[in-house]
């Protein structure tokens, strides 16, 4: 009895195991649809439907427009949607950029000579040190502002951390005994590196690429925002919320309070995002 007992004890215990991990999958599989979704619909929106429409400006949120209008007659919605397929686009190429980076400085600082990672240390230091704004600022308005300056400097700014960890992780596996054996053997540190320490990379990788695009997006907006990003003429949330500002003590409040929720919102997916990759490629959450 007391055998029968355990035994589905256990059947039950498995089950819930692999309902939260299913979970997790399904979690991730959503959000993962979701935010691809809004940026196939932001390519598929083309200038002419954001089109002015003087006839439609400033109408407060409806059916038919339920972000409303701005003072141009422009749809709100189709607006800060188009805004967010171009956010996506910088946070996706500055992430990766820095993500590579991250893993290129990380592996060289623990697999190099003792000199080399105290110089990347202390330019690790340097880059945290200064305030990560005005270092943004300062990148992007040497850079021409615009695309290309949001681009480099979100992508030279966003390493520094993921830098770190993967110096950590690297240093860690290569005090493993199999790394010994590899060296004994006759291998030398590239065919180590390449073939063992790189592939345990992977997992930190793409988990600190998903985790830095909340951040990507958010200093893109940022700098949009005040005025050293994205030009005028692109769609971009940060112009939007920009733009709003002068219409808000006429109590336009749906200018800003709609794109400001969909940032928090599309932010909040990409962190969720993250945290659930995490769940599934950690081994240690794997029988949570």
């Amino acid at each position: 009895m007391e055998s029968k007992n355990a035994e589905n004890t256990g059947k039950k215990a498995g089950i819930l195991r692999i309902n939260r991990r299913t979970g997790t999958i399904i979690t991730f599989i959503i959000i993962a649809a979701v935010l691809v979704s809004i940026y196939l619909a932001g390519i598929f929106i083309n200038e002419e439907m954001i089109r002015a429409d003087f006839s439609q400006k400033g109408l407060k949120p409806s059916w038919e427009h339920p972000f409303g209008t701005d003072m141009l007659g422009r749809d709100m919605l189709l607006r800060t949607i188009k805004g967010m397929s171009t956010s996506i686009i910088v946070g996706t190429v500055a992430s990766s950029v820095s993500a590579v980076i991250a893993l290129f400085v990380g592996v060289v600082a623990a697999t190099g000579s003792a000199g080399l990672d105290h110089f990347i240390n202390w330019l690790i230091d340097l880059v945290m040190g200064i305030p990560h704004t005005v270092l943004l600022i300062l990148i992007a308005f040497a850079c021409g502002k615009g695309l290309k300056g949001v681009l480099i400097g979100v992508a030279v700014t966003h390493w520094t951390g993921l830098a770190r960890l993967i110096r950590s992780e690297v240093l860690q596996i290569r005090s493993q005994q199999y790394i010994e054996v590899s060296r004994k053997l006759g291998y030398d540190s590239r065919w180590i590196t390449v073939n063992h320490i790189l592939p345990h990379m992977i997992p930190q990788f793409l988990i600190g690429l998903i985790l830095m695009f909340p951040h990507a997006i958010m200093h893109e907006s940022s700098l949009t925002f005040l005025g050293f990003g994205l030009s005028p003429e692109q769609p971009a949330v940060g112009i939007i919320l920009s733009e709003s500002m002068k219409y808000l003590s006429t109590g336009m409040w749906w200018l800003a309070f709609f794109p400001g929720l969909t940032l928090a919102v599309i932010v909040l997916l990409f962190d969720r995002l993250g945290e659930n990759l995490k769940k599934l490629v950690d081994p240690y959450s794997a029988h949570e």
